[in-house]
């Protein structure tokens, strides 16, 4: 039995994420074979966006680009923060790590993208801010097609607006990164809410009900508390510790969904991987502590695994 669409259109994402030219082509073709051959419904669906990312691929392929940024991935996940100038990004980016970054009062503080590591519930993720974006970016105004590139390769987006701001910014940079192409699991953060009311966000949420919007301070250890639980949430990945010789790591693994104890044991090293029977699980995924469970259980965010080789 074939795994969820919606799944299965995750992983060919996942596959995807800095692939470009022929190398995303092969990648795209071998995720064409692997689905199964439904002429209606939504596997038939998932073939025709696969078959339109294999045209749009070697349209891109075909053309040059003049300006090009690359930004070497680190952490489990890559999680772009976009919006217009002045948005509130270096703030932010600099209240989530030790990085030290330009911050003004003004438009364009930061040019190229900046990237940044923080650990959420243990787990390594890594931010980049891209510099703001302008009307007429994905023509290249203002060197907006190498930004987009590099958005492109994002796991996900957070979308900052300044909650005092007027809308008509973000819907710009929206549109921009829509004409693009680029479809990304994003939310909004609702950036400076120390400088509004309660009514502020409110309206910034009826405005755009599609984007989960989060209120965010630089000034709030909490609301930055908060971001981060929800970025996690975002990236959909799974945290699962380790357990060995009587003593559960404190560090987890980050796992995408649908991982298995097999999986678990995979990424301790391939010849556990290979040796693995099975495992003991303590969580969510779980009957009981300590339950024995063959290679192919599914693991669930908080589990604990012990592998039995």
């Amino acid at each position: 039995m074939p795994m969820p669409h919606q799944t299965y259109m995750q992983v060919i994402k996942r596959r995807l994420v800095g692939k470009e030219g022929a190398e995303r082509v092969r990648v795209l073709r071998a995720a064409l074979d692997e689905l199964p051959g439904y002429k209606n419904g939504p596997y038939a669906d998932l073939r025709k966006w696969v078959m339109d990312q294999m045209e749009e691929s070697r349209v891109r392929a075909r053309a040059t680009h003049r300006d090009s940024i690359a930004v070497r991935r680190e952490g489990a996940a890559q999680i772009a923060l976009v919006g217009a100038p002045n948005a509130g990004k270096s703030s932010l980016l600099h209240a989530l790590s030790d990085v030290q970054i330009k911050i003004g009062n003004y438009a364009f503080t930061t040019l190229r993208p900046v990237p940044a590591l923080t650990r959420i519930g243990g787990v390594l993720v890594q931010f980049v801010e891209i510099p703001g974006l302008i009307a007429g970016a994905s023509e290249d105004r203002g060197g907006g097609r190498a930004l987009l590139g590099v958005l492109r390769g994002a796991d996900a987006i957070v979308y900052c607006h300044d909650v005092t701001a007027p809308l008509d910014a973000l819907r710009e940079v929206r549109r921009e990164v829509d004409l693009t192409g680029i479809d990304l699991p994003a939310i909004l953060a609702a950036t400076k809410v120390d400088e509004a009311d309660g009514d502020t966000l409110a309206r910034l949420r009826a405005a755009v009900p599609e984007l989960p919007a989060v209120p965010v301070s630089v000034l709030d250890d909490d609301s930055i508390e908060a971001f981060k639980q929800e970025v996690w949430r975002l990236t959909g990945l799974l945290r699962v510790y380790l357990h060995h010789d009587g003593e559960t790591k404190e560090e987890p693994l980050a796992l995408w969904p649908g991982a298995t104890v097999a999986d678990v044991a995979e990424s301790i090293h391939k010849d556990v991987g290979a040796r693995s029977k099975g495992g003991r699980v303590w969580g969510p995924s779980a009957r009981f502590a300590g339950q024995q469970v063959g290679r192919d259980h599914p693991v669930q965010d908080g589990d604990t695994v012990e592998v039995i080789a």
